[in-house]
């Protein structure tokens, strides 16, 4: 079925794991699907099918994390400023036919693991969560040097901690960076953290959501124009393998991007260029003067508040601007 606006359809099913995926050129191609078009696709179906009631035994969910938890390259157009993401596309599932459910989103852009560690946890602690989202120790393992080993040690005692609470705790491993701009040539060290997430999560009884299996995030249109986040799309199909996850029955149904037109190698290039200047060599600066996009960033949503149903945006009146 196609969607409003024609630029996208709805998949019957998803890629399988190991199938092989189309190369991606480069993200920038592939934004045509707006994050307008998303939520409008997503409305679609909840109207069409009825809200799905699911049957979970949470009332109480915080996520943890940086700027792929806080939900960076999915800009929210009714609410400046606010960025939606995949977290709060599982909050809204979580929230539907669900009394009393509370959600808050403590993750800020560009934050290491050891700032999420001292900044987040004891917040997380206060909360009371029954359900506790943790993705962390990415920006590390990107930045030349970063060793996967240190970091999953720190994130090792961040979910010991965090275990105290008898939360269920759900963690994120890497995508497969492979055919992805900037990140792919640092596969390797992606992989070797990914093992130790699931070490990690085996001895504290906690489940990993499979980022590095869910072959969609290989295809360009899966990712933000920066290259580096993910786009509306990329964190819709975030948000239904993370309900899958955690065994939630949803309506997020898979969204089919209109394919990726062809370009010449020179539009290719140019696209290339236009990409550096605006997006590479302003985050390479940032990195040698040690200073960080999130600077001066609160949580968006740092207190655990109730959602009304996914039609309405999350959150009101606790984003605080910047």
């Amino acid at each position: 079925m196609n969607g409003s606006s024609g630029q996208y359809t709805r998949g019957h099913q998803s890629e399988q794991v190991g199938s092989d995926a189309d190369p991606a050129p480069n993200a920038q191609e592939g934004r045509f699907t707006s994050a307008e078009e998303v939520a409008e696709a997503e409305l679609d179906v909840i109207s069409e099918q009825g809200p799905v009631q699911p049957s979970h035994p949470w009332t109480r969910y915080v996520a943890l994390g940086d700027s792929f938890t806080e939900g960076i390259g999915d800009p929210d157009e009714t609410r400046p400023g606010y960025h939606r993401g995949w977290a709060d596309r599982v909050a809204e599932a979580l929230a539907e036919g669900t009394q009393n459910f509370a959600y808050a989103n403590l993750a800020i852009r560009g934050r290491l693991i050891g700032q999420i560690r001292d900044e987040q946890i004891a917040p997380a602690l206060e909360l009371r969560p029954d359900l506790i989202t943790l993705c962390a120790g990415g920006n590390d393992v990107i930045r030349p040097g970063g060793d996967p080993d240190e970091t999953a040690r720190t994130l090792d005692t961040m979910v010991q901690l965090l275990s105290t609470t008898g939360a269920t705790i759900m963690l994120f491993n890497g995508p497969d960076v492979r055919e992805t701009p900037v990140v792919g040539s640092i596969r390797g060290k992606v992989a070797i953290f990914n093992e130790n997430v699931r070490t990690v999560a085996a001895r504290h009884d906690a489940v990993v959501a499979d980022m590095w299996s869910l072959r969609e995030l290989t295809r360009p249109e899966m990712w933000d124009e920066d290259r580096l986040h993910f786009s509306p799309l990329g964190h819709h199909t975030i948000a239904r393998m993370a309900l899958e996850t955690l065994n939630v029955g949803h309506n997020l149904e898979p969204l089919e991007p209109r394919p990726v037109p062809e370009r010449s190698w020179r539009e290719a290039r140019v696209d290339d260029v236009v990409w550096a200047r605006h997006h590479l060599f302003p985050w390479v600066a940032r990195r040698l003067r040690g200073r960080s996009s999130g600077d001066g960033i609160t949580p968006k949503r740092p207190n655990i508040e109730p959602l009304f149903g996914g039609s309405m945006p999350p959150g009101g009146g606790s984003i605080e601007e910047s």
